[in-house]
């Protein structure tokens, strides 16, 4: 079960490495499988991880996200005052906010992909720092871009209805990923994230590709985004999928919650970019 998910690339039992030479922890043994598809041991003194145990963890992560966003938004404060007058204060927090955020919780992405052991510290850390992103980047976007604030609950309900809709059709119509697909998949979102970061490179020397901007390239870049983030989740419930089928320990369900909440956040923003653009002044 090999995974070209970056979240998951590195966990030993997301890969099937688990059962590597000298390994002593039982959390590290090779999860094998009897004839009939049940594990002929898993960790001991611990569950396996099940859908429940997922959507339990995942639903923690979001309402942190969610909880922080909402902290951010307050201690933001409004940015336009009387109609008019731009709050030069307000606008350094939501930027500061944005910075930290998103990057903090890059950061914390990452130490999570090359670590071999799931650390919940800093999948919650994760959640709070990207809330902290999420509601900077929605208070700039409501003020600057789109004055109808009412596009945030409709990239909530958007965001729904795409993962709902994704996950019916995963179900449905029996989705199976291959790995030229994972391949693709990643490679496209690698290619989507590194483009973005040097047009932000290129735009503090007064240039740019116009990828993170609002305009024409602006809009199909975050279609694409957004199309891309649809391929992502589909890979997330592939992993979470096998996962579960191959009896993983329940403390890998903060790993699946991890990669989802990740791809969940990645489409909101997206979507929130479209609608934005669409109601733009």
């Amino acid at each position: 079960m090999q995974s070209n998910n970056p979240i998951f690339t590195r966990n030993a039992e997301f890969n099937g490495r688990a059962g590597a030479q000298g390994q002593t922890d039982p959390s590290q043994w090779q999860i094998d499988l009897n004839d009939n598809g049940t594990p002929t041991h898993t960790e001991t003194g611990s569950g396996r991880m099940t859908i429940d145990s997922v959507v339990e963890k995942t639903a923690i992560t979001l309402a942190l996200v969610v909880a922080a966003a909402a902290v951010a938004w307050v201690f933001i404060g409004n940015i336009v005052a009387d109609g008019s007058a731009v709050d030069d204060g307000a606008v350094a927090k939501a930027y500061a906010l944005t910075l930290i955020g998103g990057l903090g919780g890059f950061a914390l992405v990452m130490i999570n992909a090359f670590k071999k052991v799931t650390s919940p510290a800093l999948v919650i850390g994760y959640a709070v720092l990207e809330g902290l992103f999420v509601g900077a980047f929605s208070k700039l976007i409501t003020t600057f871009i789109s004055a109808d604030s009412s596009i945030i609950f409709g990239a909530v309900l958007g965001t729904f209805a795409a993962v709902a809709g994704t996950l019916a059709a995963y179900k449905f119509f029996n989705i199976q990923v291959g790995a030229k697909f994972r391949k693709i998949v990643i490679a496209s979102v690698f290619g989507f994230v590194a483009v973005s970061l040097l047009s932000m490179v290129m735009s503090f020397f007064g240039s740019g590709l116009g990828v993170n901007g609002f305009g024409p390239v602006g809009f199909v870049f975050a279609c694409l985004g957004l199309v891309l983030g649809v391929f992502m989740l589909i890979l997330d419930f592939d992993f979470v999928e096998k996962g579960i089928a191959a009896g993983l320990p329940e403390r890998e369900s903060w790993q699946a919650a991890l990669g989802l909440t990740v791809t969940i956040v990645w489409i909101y923003t997206n979507i929130l970019r479209i609608l934005a653009i669409i109601n733009s002044d």
